[in-house]
């Protein structure tokens, strides 16, 4: 009995031999494929040619790429789905190149935007480009192996073409039709499209064309949202080069409630930690609802699927213990920001569930509470809980506060105050620098000195 492994493009099949009455019989156990895996997890959502794609993952390790524009300072989880969709294909065997755009992000993706983007100085998008590309060399591996990773710009081709010359050699690929039957486009012809951003599909198309003269990428990953954009460079690559490319779109996360994760939503959860803290991000996983909470674990996670089916059927038996979120907020905090930041949260969250704030760092609690409501109190105030109450604007008058603090409504560093006369001292300052209080259930206010 032995177990052999086969191809690079097929490394979740196993072939057994083994031999019974004296012949010898040949056992195909089919375990996964990669692209097998990512459509168990939920990441597939369209493909150029399905059957051409799954033959090029089973030929032989396959160039790929995944775009992302530097229109801000971070990449936020919207973008770490295509990420970490990037490094399970890496470590099927597969290479990675990271493309940052340092010249796309001049201009402006209008794929399903209202309105035209604004558009930002060539030092504040090189300042974003060497941001984002410090964050993706956290999840992909740059340095060991035949398939390590590559991080370009494709400022570096369009910084040097010309306006003619781009326009002549690969202008004349596409059809005005072409470019306006777009879903992208469309959506934005009644209220108004610029040139500068109708022309954007033409210059993500040029992307691939690039990488594909230059390094033999022959697939592109990207949102559902690039549709679009992703295959004006299969259709470059075939007029221009007569070569096949391939396109794999993950989907854009929603909950189950159908809001995404997305910076235009409002509600970005950033992958820089001075923007989203760790404790913020735990929070954030913590409370996804119990409807998405399995499902998050299969794509945001390195978990096995058969990890995550246990912990499904352990999660249906007792939901109120909110195992997957807690299994969930642990892998991705630990993936994004490390396994330190990950203990912190969790600790910070367990002194605040137990309202023992005295138990945390000024620096902690500045963590925990970062925005909400802070007042300043300067060196010569020596006022009552009554007086700090209305001039902090925790309570909207002195006979509120009043009422406040004598029905137990209001707490000190996580200890009830009930004494109308109560005046803080330096027993109150937490590292000699902040004082929490907090009103009723939830509201905490942060007084600093």
């Amino acid at each position: 009995d032995r177990s052999v492994s086969r191809g690079l493009g097929d490394v979740y099949k196993r072939q057994t031999f083994f031999w019974y009455n004296g012949a010898e019989y040949t056992l195909l156990e089919n375990i996964m494929t990669i692209f097998e895996e990512l459509k168990a997890r939920g990441l597939i959502f369209q493909t150029t040619d399905e059957e051409a794609l799954v033959k090029a993952f089973e030929e032989g390790p396959v160039s790929y790429y995944t775009g992302y524009d530097p229109t801000a300072d971070s990449l936020h989880l919207g973008h770490l789905v295509a990420i970490l969709t990037s490094r399970r294909l890496q470590l099927a065997g597969h290479k990675p190149y990271a493309l940052v755009g340092g010249a796309t992000g001049l201009i402006g993706d209008p794929s399903f935007k209202d309105a035209e983007r604004s558009l930002q100085t060539k030092e504040t998008v090189e300042g974003w480009v060497e941001k984002i590309q410090g964050q993706l060399s956290r999840f992909l591996d740059f340095e060991n192996g035949d398939n390590k990773a590559v991080m370009v710009n494709n400022y570096d081709w369009f910084g040097s073409v010309s306006f003619i010359d781009f326009l002549r050699d690969v202008g004349k690929y596409f059809t005005v039709n072409y470019m306006m039957s777009k879903e992208s486009v469309k959506k934005r012809i009644e209220t108004g499209i610029s040139y500068t951003e109708f022309a954007y599909q033409i210059m993500q198309g040029y992307d691939f064309y690039e990488l594909n003269d230059k390094y033999g990428v022959t697939l592109q990953i990207g949102g559902s949202d690039q549709w679009g954009n992703m295959t004006a460079g299969t259709e470059l690559l075939r007029r221009k080069a007569d070569k096949s490319g391939h396109v794999i779109t993950v989907p854009l996360i929603t909950d189950s409630t159908g809001k995404k994760f997305g910076k235009s939503e409002g509600n970005a959860v950033w992958l820089d930690a001075t923007k989203t803290t760790p404790y913020e991000m735990y929070q954030f996983w913590l409370n996804v609802m119990d409807d998405d909470a399995v499902r998050f674990l299969k794509i945001f996670t390195f978990l096995s699927l058969e990890e995550i089916e246990e912990i499904g059927k352990e999660f249906d038996q007792a939901r109120h213990q909110r195992l997957a979120q807690k299994v969930l907020a642990r892998e991705v905090v630990t993936l994004v920001h490390g396994k330190e930041a990950y203990e912190q949260a969790v600790h910070i969250t367990e002194q605040l569930f137990a309202g023992n704030l005295k138990a945390l760092s000024a620096r902690d609690l500045k963590v925990a509470l970062n925005g909400v409501p802070t007042y300043e109190i300067s060196a010569d105030e020596n006022l009552n809980i009554v007086e700090l109450l209305v001039n902090a604007k925790i309570s909207p008058s002195k006979r509120q506060a009043r009422e406040d603090v004598q029905n137990g409504a209001i707490y000190i560093n996580g200890e009830r105050v009930q004494d109308l006369d109560y005046t803080l001292s330096d027993a109150d300052k937490i590292d000699n620098e902040i004082t929490v209080i907090r009103r009723g259930k939830k509201k905490n206010f942060v007084l600093t000195y």
